[in-house]
């Protein structure tokens, strides 16, 4: 079974192209538009890993991860364009 990898980004672009890759080397990849859709995601697809992008809509990346976090120890990686 693939390692199951679940993208939450707005930027449609950043989605494909991750989920192009991450497909290319084997994982399965399932994606999310916002905070609140990324949570509810992360509970039905249950993924290895979560690439997490800070600036959603309706809800911010750091929420989505604490929420994450009280649920599951699975890793996940922040990912932005601050430079901060």
């Amino acid at each position: 079974m693939a390692t199951k990898i679940l993208v939450v980004d707005d930027d449609l672009n950043i989605c494909e192209m991750l989920r192009l890759y991450l497909k290319k080397e084997g994982y399965d990849v399932a994606n999310a538009s916002d905070g609140e859709e990324g949570v509810e995601r992360f509970k039905e697809y249950d993924p290895d890993l979560v690439l997490l992008d800070i600036m959603l809509p309706k809800r911010d990346g750091w929420s989505v991860c604490r929420e994450i976090r009280e649920m599951s120890g699975k890793p996940g990686i922040m990912i932005t364009a601050k430079g901060e």
